[in-house]
């Protein structure tokens, strides 16, 4: 039986993190602050800080430092590079910006089987030829139980390339079209949902077209999934971009940033805390300048742990 989640997680801690023009044209999410070498500094802070609160919440988290050289500002969020799954499987993604092509390093991937069984890599990178892209758990948001791949198509998610993942995996995608509120195509499809064991928050009204929005939903209620559905303005403070993770009791945590948690209703809050306990950090100096939040920064490490 597949986990939804895992008490494993791989964490890369920057070393130039900052705003990324090659990302920005299609990240809507990305805000540029004045000052960047106060920005580095600040994530850095920010990213300690979170994975202090993961660990003392019992998560098991691997970080492994960046690279001065060569430049990859966006390296804090490997789930677009890299995703581990419980058959021994590590799959690396085609990633539309030049510069986060230099984030998938096969370093990383040996220090990670010095500590965990690995079987087969399979690099679907070979796309970017084709200027097709698929970055990750960004891309796609997986319920690994029902094996089911939800991907709002984008610049970054491409039909093709989705195809392969799933006839590697044997994932059925789900796949639809969303935007923000000012109409713009959503570049990450884990900006708009995150899916847990029993539940999932999703920001329906991003979801236009009414057969679409209907083929999601009834893909979510038949496998048992309690709806959480959030406003454009809390996808916006990153409500969508949670992550369900197991500490080392085997107790269930979904994680966020404090905008997010900030974001929630009281009765939000107490759905969700039906299923998990809420975890958050305040990474604010990320969010504005990455367009990426808490769930950006894990990647889930589904391998066996070795003996």
């Amino acid at each position: 039986m597949t986990n939804q989640s895992t008490n494993n997680l791989l964490m890369i801690r920057p070393v130039a993190f900052g705003f990324n023009v090659q990302t920005a044209e299609s990240n809507a999410f990305q805000k540029q602050d004045a000052d960047q070498q106060a920005v580095q500094h600040k994530a850095q802070q920010e990213f300690d800080g979170f994975v202090q609160i993961l660990r003392d919440n019992g998560v098991n988290v691997t970080v492994i430092n960046d690279t001065a050289e060569p430049h990859t500002p966006d390296s804090i969020f490997p789930n677009n590079w890299v995703s581990f799954h419980d058959t021994g499987d590590i799959f690396l993604y085609p990633m539309q910006a030049e510069n986060r092509r230099l984030e998938r390093r096969e370093d990383i991937i040996r220090q990670l089987e010095d500590k965990f069984k690995a079987n087969h890599v399979i690099d679907l990178s070979r796309f970017e030829a084709k200027q097709q892209f698929l970055e990750g758990t960004g891309s796609m948001v997986l319920d690994r139980e029902n094996k089911m791949a939800y991907a709002c198509l984008s610049p970054r998610t491409n039909a093709e390339v989705l195809k392969a993942f799933c006839d590697y995996t044997g994932y059925e995608a789900v796949t639809f079209d969303a935007f923000d509120q000012s109409g713009q195509a959503i570049y990450h499809t884990n900006v708009l949902m995150a899916i847990g064991s029993k539940f999932v928050v999703i920001c329906l009204d991003s979801i236009t077209n009414p057969t679409e929005k209907e083929k999601v939903t009834n893909s979510l209620t038949s496998t048992n999934k309690k709806i959480v559905d959030i406003t454009f303005d809390q996808m916006n403070h990153f409500a969508g971009n949670m992550l369900e993770v197991k500490n080392a009791d085997d107790e269930t945590l979904i994680v966020m940033s404090q905008a997010a948690f900030k974001s929630l209703t009281d009765e939000q809050k107490a759905s969700l805390e039906k299923y998990g306990k809420l975890v958050y950090a305040d990474i604010n100096t990320i969010e504005t300048n990455g367009g990426g939040s808490a769930r950006c920064m894990m990647a889930e490490v589904h391998l066996e742990v070795r003996d």
